[in-house]
């Protein structure tokens, strides 16, 4: 096998991850992304598809929300194929909730977050399906964002610029070889055999599991894995967003995702990241109940599934209370190494542009980010597939891509856009692999 050689390679596929591979390609810098199974395969394709206005964290956590407002105003403008404006209601259904109403308002005016109240009366116009007896609503700008089209709409465009996307492929040990470089063990699952990839600089964004890897290099990370689940049901109830007005807790946001409603979602911490929980029969029916506060209907709309995911909280010395926050560790041995601790889906471009920066400065690279204001490509996965058209990848997934390319003009065009999405993304590792020997 021939030797790789990057400037930079980033270890994990998740939201992060990704904006990182992008970020740094953008400015020219030589990028491998590494993925151990597929891209968005675990917490950034397993959480509730919400792309917040910063309103939840406004009272709380006003470091977050000021980054999520700003980040949700950016990827509308730069990735609008994959957000719907759906705006969002916080609703005030007790007296407990009534009381945090000022707490929010005055929280959600300094942070700049726009809002605007609404009579009761016209709220449950707007969305039938209202608890009528909601106190007080406000109406912020929440949207939607879909996951695997906006994570394969990254890919895709860092791959454009020169990034290689690499599936299947996983890290099991970093070592600085004494000169300017690093060399990362990879175990590459699709031939059974292990590999080394050599780069000047190697980014940890493997999210709740970035403590577990720096264990298995040497270092310490600290990380607090928190597990939650989150249950689909059959039926879009509402057009927005419906969160409960109360500081941030268990079962008190419901999101309108697609023709489905999703409702989230339960916390605890979980000692080993690799242990995902299996939803049980009391969370649903916890978070079940706790939605038909908001939306009564709830109770009796069919559940499709529930799912668990895991988020990568940090807790910092000078707070007394874990946050939706991140930062970029800078290692000093072994030097070249960055990790990405925290973090969520809606501020991921924002820890790419800043695991970007570190990244950059080390390797002396002076150009600045970009993705504040790139327009991501894959709007049309239909068009971007037939581009393969006739490479080795498209042939070997022949059968696949041709059934995905018959769903366009015909009656299933618009749901098997998902799957246009899904193909795309492994042609795009087939394609860096070939180029790469691999």
């Amino acid at each position: 096998m021939q030797q790789n050689i990057f400037d930079a390679i980033v270890i994990g596929g998740g939201i992060s991850g990704l904006w990182t591979t992008l970020d740094l390609a953008l400015r020219g810098v030589k990028t491998a992304l590494i993925e151990k199974s597929v891209i968005a395969s675990e917490t950034s394709g397993k959480f509730h598809g919400l792309l917040h206005s910063g309103a939840r964290y406004a009272v709380t956590d006003p470091k977050a929300a000021l980054d999520c407002i700003a980040e949700n105003k950016i990827l509308a403008e730069i990735a609008p194929h994959t957000v719907e404006d759906t705006g969002g209601f916080f609703v005030a259904i007790s007296r407990e909730d009534e009381e945090y109403y000022e707490k929010l308002a005055r929280a959600l005016g300094n942070i700049g977050i726009p809002y605007r109240e609404l009579a009761p009366s016209e709220a449950v116009k707007e969305e039938p399906q209202l608890n009528r007896e909601s106190r007080i609503v406000i109406e912020v700008p929440d949207k939607v964002v879909y996951s695997r089209d906006l994570a394969v709409s990254i890919a895709l465009t860092a791959f454009n610029n020169g990034a290689y996307i690499l599936e299947g492929l996983e890290a099991i040990d970093v070592k600085r070889t004494g000169d300017d470089y690093l060399d990362v063990y990879v175990s590459d699952k699709t031939v059974g055999r292990t590999a080394v990839l050599r780069a000047r600089a190697v980014v940890n964004s493997t999210g709740p599991w970035a403590g577990i890897f720096a264990r298995r290099i040497g270092i310490k990370v600290e990380i607090l894995p928190t597990a939650g689940t989150m249950v689909v049901y059959s039926k879009r109830l509402t057009k927005r967003v419906i969160n409960r007005m109360r500081p941030p807790s268990e079962g008190d946001i419901l999101v309108p995702y697609g023709d489905t409603s999703i409702m989230g979602t339960t916390a605890f911490l979980l000692e080993d990241p690799e242990a995902t929980p299996t939803p049980s029969k009391e969370d649903i029916e916890f978070l079940t109940s706790e939605g038909s506060v908001m939306v009564p209907a709830l109770a009796k709309t069919p559940v499709l599934r529930a799912y668990s995911s895991i988020r990568p909280l940090i807790k910092f010395k000078d707070r007394e209370y874990a946050t939706r926050d991140f930062e970029v560790v800078d290692h000093d041995n072994p030097r070249g190494l960055f990790t990405i601790v925290g973090g969520k889906f809606t501020t991921g471009r924002l820890i790419g542009e800043k695991a970007g920066d570190s990244v950059a400065r080390y390797l002396g690279v002076g150009k600045p980010s970009q993705t504040r204001s790139i327009k991501l490509d894959g709007g049309d996965p239909y068009m971007e597939l037939k581009r393969f058209r006739g490479s080795s990848s498209y042939r070997s997934l022949y059968s696949a891509v041709e059934h995905v390319l018959s769903l366009r003009g015909r009656i299933d065009e618009e749901r098997g856009r998902s799957a246009a999405y899904a193909v795309l993304g492994g042609v795009i590792s087939l394609e860096s692999r070939k180029m790469l020997g691999l």
